[in-house]
Protein backbone atom coordinates (compact mmCIF):
# COMPACT_ATOMS: atom_id res chain seq x y z
CA UNK A 1 0.00 0.00 0.00
CA UNK A 2 1.48 3.40 -1.09
CA UNK A 3 -0.20 5.63 1.01
CA UNK A 4 -3.04 6.74 3.32
CA UNK A 5 -4.74 10.27 3.44
CA UNK A 6 -7.36 11.19 5.94
CA UNK A 7 -9.93 12.99 4.07
CA UNK A 8 -12.05 13.68 7.18
CA UNK A 9 -11.38 12.55 10.90
CA UNK A 10 -14.42 14.46 12.77
CA UNK A 11 -17.40 12.72 14.74
CA UNK A 12 -20.65 12.91 13.15
CA UNK A 13 -20.92 16.93 13.78
CA UNK A 14 -17.76 18.32 12.42
CA UNK A 15 -16.01 18.72 15.96
CA UNK A 16 -13.37 21.04 15.46
CA UNK A 17 -14.46 22.45 12.41
CA UNK A 18 -12.95 18.98 10.74
CA UNK A 19 -14.80 16.67 7.85
CA UNK A 20 -17.10 13.50 8.70
CA UNK A 21 -15.48 10.21 7.61
CA UNK A 22 -13.21 9.13 4.71
CA UNK A 23 -10.23 7.78 4.27
CA UNK A 24 -8.44 7.12 1.10
CA UNK A 25 -6.06 4.06 0.37
CA UNK A 26 -3.90 4.51 -2.32
CA UNK A 27 -2.22 1.09 -4.15
CA UNK A 28 0.13 1.07 -7.44
CA UNK A 29 -2.96 -0.78 -9.33
CA UNK A 30 -5.71 1.92 -7.98
CA UNK A 31 -7.62 3.65 -4.81
CA UNK A 32 -10.13 2.69 -2.63
CA UNK A 33 -12.45 5.47 -0.26
CA UNK A 34 -13.22 3.77 3.03
CA UNK A 35 -16.38 5.65 3.81
CA UNK A 36 -17.71 9.05 2.04
CA UNK A 37 -19.15 11.39 4.46
CA UNK A 38 -21.64 14.00 3.77
CA UNK A 39 -17.96 16.63 3.54
CA UNK A 40 -16.03 13.92 1.17
CA UNK A 41 -16.08 16.46 -2.25
CA UNK A 42 -15.31 19.18 -0.29
CA UNK A 43 -12.58 17.42 1.32
CA UNK A 44 -11.25 15.85 -1.78
CA UNK A 45 -11.54 19.36 -3.63
CA UNK A 46 -9.42 21.23 -0.60
CA UNK A 47 -6.52 18.36 -1.21
CA UNK A 48 -6.69 18.65 -4.80
CA UNK A 49 -7.49 14.80 -4.96
CA UNK A 50 -9.27 13.72 -7.97
CA UNK A 51 -12.56 11.89 -7.89
CA UNK A 52 -11.72 9.46 -10.95
CA UNK A 53 -8.89 8.24 -9.05
CA UNK A 54 -11.06 6.41 -6.78
CA UNK A 55 -12.08 3.14 -8.17
CA UNK A 56 -14.02 1.41 -5.20
CA UNK A 57 -15.70 2.86 -1.69
CA UNK A 58 -16.10 0.46 1.47
CA UNK A 59 -19.03 1.40 3.66
CA UNK A 60 -18.67 0.72 7.32
CA UNK A 61 -22.41 1.29 7.88
CA UNK A 62 -25.53 3.24 7.16
CA UNK A 63 -24.91 6.96 9.25
CA UNK A 64 -24.82 9.79 7.22
CA UNK A 65 -21.43 11.15 8.44
CA UNK A 66 -19.76 7.84 6.85
CA UNK A 67 -21.92 6.98 3.91
CA UNK A 68 -24.04 10.21 3.30
CA UNK A 69 -21.32 11.68 0.68
CA UNK A 70 -21.91 8.94 -2.07
CA UNK A 71 -25.23 10.72 -3.85
CA UNK A 72 -22.62 14.07 -4.31
CA UNK A 73 -19.83 12.21 -5.49
CA UNK A 74 -21.93 10.41 -7.85
CA UNK A 75 -23.65 13.38 -9.29
CA UNK A 76 -20.30 14.98 -9.50
CA UNK A 77 -19.00 12.21 -11.23
CA UNK A 78 -20.99 11.97 -14.00
CA UNK A 79 -21.65 16.20 -14.27
CA UNK A 80 -18.41 17.58 -13.43
CA UNK A 81 -15.87 14.70 -14.08
CA UNK A 82 -17.56 13.43 -17.31
CA UNK A 83 -16.28 9.77 -15.74
CA UNK A 84 -16.58 7.15 -17.66
CA UNK A 85 -14.58 4.59 -15.67
CA UNK A 86 -16.85 2.06 -13.50
CA UNK A 87 -17.34 2.49 -9.99
CA UNK A 88 -17.29 -0.22 -7.00
CA UNK A 89 -19.56 0.74 -4.02
CA UNK A 90 -19.53 -2.26 -1.09
CA UNK A 91 -20.96 -2.28 2.44
CA UNK A 92 -23.39 -3.84 4.47
CA UNK A 93 -26.18 -5.74 3.01
CA UNK A 94 -28.49 -4.29 1.44
CA UNK A 95 -25.81 -1.17 0.35
CA UNK A 96 -27.44 -0.69 -3.53
CA UNK A 97 -31.14 -0.05 -2.08
CA UNK A 98 -29.79 2.43 0.73
CA UNK A 99 -27.68 4.06 -1.80
CA UNK A 100 -30.32 4.26 -4.40
CA UNK A 101 -33.03 5.36 -1.71
CA UNK A 102 -30.47 8.30 0.10
CA UNK A 103 -30.27 9.70 -3.62
CA UNK A 104 -33.63 9.94 -4.31
CA UNK A 105 -34.20 11.88 -0.75
CA UNK A 106 -31.31 14.09 -1.40
CA UNK A 107 -33.08 14.69 -4.85
CA UNK A 108 -30.56 13.38 -6.88
CA UNK A 109 -31.98 10.11 -8.02
CA UNK A 110 -29.99 7.33 -9.71
CA UNK A 111 -30.74 6.78 -13.30
CA UNK A 112 -29.29 4.00 -15.07
CA UNK A 113 -29.73 5.20 -18.25
CA UNK A 114 -28.38 8.72 -17.57
CA UNK A 115 -25.07 7.43 -15.97
CA UNK A 116 -21.79 7.85 -18.28
CA UNK A 117 -20.44 5.41 -16.46
CA UNK A 118 -20.74 1.68 -14.78
CA UNK A 119 -21.99 1.73 -10.50
CA UNK A 120 -21.25 -1.58 -9.62
CA UNK A 121 -22.61 -3.29 -5.80
CA UNK A 122 -21.01 -5.61 -3.56
CA UNK A 123 -22.17 -6.84 -0.26
CA UNK A 124 -19.69 -7.37 2.37
CA UNK A 125 -20.07 -10.71 4.78
CA UNK A 126 -18.27 -11.17 7.82
CA UNK A 127 -15.41 -13.59 8.15
CA UNK A 128 -14.98 -13.95 4.24
CA UNK A 129 -12.59 -11.63 1.97
CA UNK A 130 -13.85 -10.06 -1.00
CA UNK A 131 -11.64 -8.67 -3.70
CA UNK A 132 -13.30 -4.20 -3.72
CA UNK A 133 -10.88 -3.00 -6.84
CA UNK A 134 -7.27 -3.03 -5.64
CA UNK A 135 -7.79 -4.14 -2.13
CA UNK A 136 -9.38 -7.40 -0.40
CA UNK A 137 -11.77 -6.93 2.36
CA UNK A 138 -12.97 -9.12 5.54
CA UNK A 139 -15.45 -7.19 7.87
CA UNK A 140 -16.20 -8.37 11.18
CA UNK A 141 -19.20 -7.61 13.49
CA UNK A 142 -18.84 -4.20 15.71
CA UNK A 143 -20.93 -2.51 18.66
CA UNK A 144 -23.02 0.60 17.39
CA UNK A 145 -26.71 1.12 16.70
CA UNK A 146 -27.67 -2.10 14.72
CA UNK A 147 -30.13 -0.13 12.57
CA UNK A 148 -27.27 1.30 10.99
CA UNK A 149 -26.13 -2.58 10.04
CA UNK A 150 -22.07 -1.61 11.53
CA UNK A 151 -19.29 -3.59 11.14
CA UNK A 152 -15.42 -3.33 10.63
CA UNK A 153 -13.43 -4.19 7.88
CA UNK A 154 -9.73 -5.87 7.53
CA UNK A 155 -8.15 -4.00 4.33
CA UNK A 156 -5.28 -5.93 2.57
CA UNK A 157 -3.31 -5.13 -0.43
CA UNK A 158 0.74 -4.99 -1.13
CA UNK A 159 1.58 -7.46 1.39
CA UNK A 160 0.22 -4.74 3.86
CA UNK A 161 -3.15 -5.22 6.38
CA UNK A 162 -5.09 -2.03 7.66
CA UNK A 163 -7.88 -2.85 9.91
CA UNK A 164 -10.30 -0.12 10.35
CA UNK A 165 -12.97 0.10 13.34
CA UNK A 166 -15.65 1.83 11.71
CA UNK A 167 -18.17 3.49 14.69
CA UNK A 168 -17.61 0.72 18.10
CA UNK A 169 -18.15 0.81 21.46
CA UNK A 170 -15.92 -1.43 22.99
CA UNK A 171 -16.45 -4.96 22.85
CA UNK A 172 -13.92 -8.22 24.15
CA UNK A 173 -13.25 -9.62 20.59
CA UNK A 174 -11.70 -6.12 18.63
CA UNK A 175 -8.07 -7.20 19.91
CA UNK A 176 -8.35 -10.56 17.88
CA UNK A 177 -9.49 -8.63 14.94
CA UNK A 178 -6.70 -6.41 15.32
CA UNK A 179 -3.89 -8.41 15.87
CA UNK A 180 -1.15 -9.00 13.26
CA UNK A 181 -1.94 -5.59 11.04
CA UNK A 182 0.39 -3.13 10.05
CA UNK A 183 -2.28 -0.02 10.87
CA UNK A 184 -5.40 -0.36 12.98
CA UNK A 185 -7.54 2.65 12.33
CA UNK A 186 -9.52 2.98 15.59
CA UNK A 187 -12.22 5.39 16.58
CA UNK A 188 -12.06 7.71 19.68
CA UNK A 189 -15.51 9.59 19.74
CA UNK A 190 -15.22 10.44 23.09
CA UNK A 191 -12.91 10.71 26.09
CA UNK A 192 -14.54 9.24 28.67
CA UNK A 193 -16.99 6.30 28.49
CA UNK A 194 -20.20 8.05 28.44
CA UNK A 195 -21.98 6.20 25.51
CA UNK A 196 -21.84 2.38 24.53
CA UNK A 197 -21.90 2.56 21.03
CA UNK A 198 -18.39 4.86 20.51
CA UNK A 199 -15.22 4.10 21.91
CA UNK A 200 -13.59 6.55 24.73
CA UNK A 201 -9.63 7.57 25.04
CA UNK A 202 -9.77 6.29 28.90
CA UNK A 203 -10.94 2.05 27.76
CA UNK A 204 -8.42 2.75 24.97
CA UNK A 205 -5.57 3.74 26.84
CA UNK A 206 -6.82 0.95 29.42
CA UNK A 207 -6.52 -1.48 26.80
CA UNK A 208 -3.71 -0.44 24.55
CA UNK A 209 -1.69 -3.24 25.52
CA UNK A 210 -4.01 -6.26 24.39
CA UNK A 211 -3.76 -4.59 21.24
CA UNK A 212 -0.91 -6.54 18.91
CA UNK A 213 -0.49 -4.20 16.18
CA UNK A 214 2.52 -2.31 14.43
CA UNK A 215 0.81 1.12 14.78
CA UNK A 216 -2.22 2.95 16.02
CA UNK A 217 -3.83 5.66 15.12
CA UNK A 218 -7.10 7.15 16.50
CA UNK A 219 -9.81 9.18 14.13
CA UNK A 220 -13.47 9.69 14.53
CA UNK A 221 -12.54 12.48 17.18
CA UNK A 222 -15.21 14.10 19.19
CA UNK A 223 -14.87 17.76 20.74
CA UNK A 224 -12.86 16.81 23.50
CA UNK A 225 -10.68 14.75 21.80
CA UNK A 226 -9.83 17.08 18.78
CA UNK A 227 -8.51 19.63 21.29
CA UNK A 228 -6.34 16.70 22.44
CA UNK A 229 -5.00 15.62 19.12
CA UNK A 230 -1.52 15.15 19.13
CA UNK A 231 -1.37 15.15 22.61
CA UNK A 232 -1.44 11.59 23.90
CA UNK A 233 0.21 8.50 23.64
CA UNK A 234 -1.44 7.01 20.92
CA UNK A 235 -1.38 8.94 17.85
CA UNK A 236 -4.75 10.87 16.42
CA UNK A 237 -5.67 11.69 12.90
CA UNK A 238 -6.33 15.00 11.56
CA UNK A 239 -7.48 16.20 8.09
CA UNK A 240 -5.23 16.33 5.08
CA UNK A 241 -2.84 13.69 7.47
CA UNK A 242 -0.89 11.48 4.86
CA UNK A 243 1.30 8.61 5.82
CA UNK A 244 3.43 5.89 3.55
CA UNK A 245 2.79 2.10 5.01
Amino acid sequence: MSEIVFIGTSDAFGAGGRRQSAILLRTTSGAALLDCGVTTNTGLGQMEIARCEIDAILVSHFHADHFGGIPLFLLAAQYQDRRTQPLLIAGPAGIEQRVRDLATSMGHPIDDSELEFDIRYRELSNDRPTEIGPVSARTFETRHDPSSCPHGMCIDAENRRIVYSGDTGWFDGLPGQVAGCDLFICECTLHEPTYEFHLDWETLEAKRSEFACERMLLTHLGDEMSRRRGKLAIETADDGLALEL
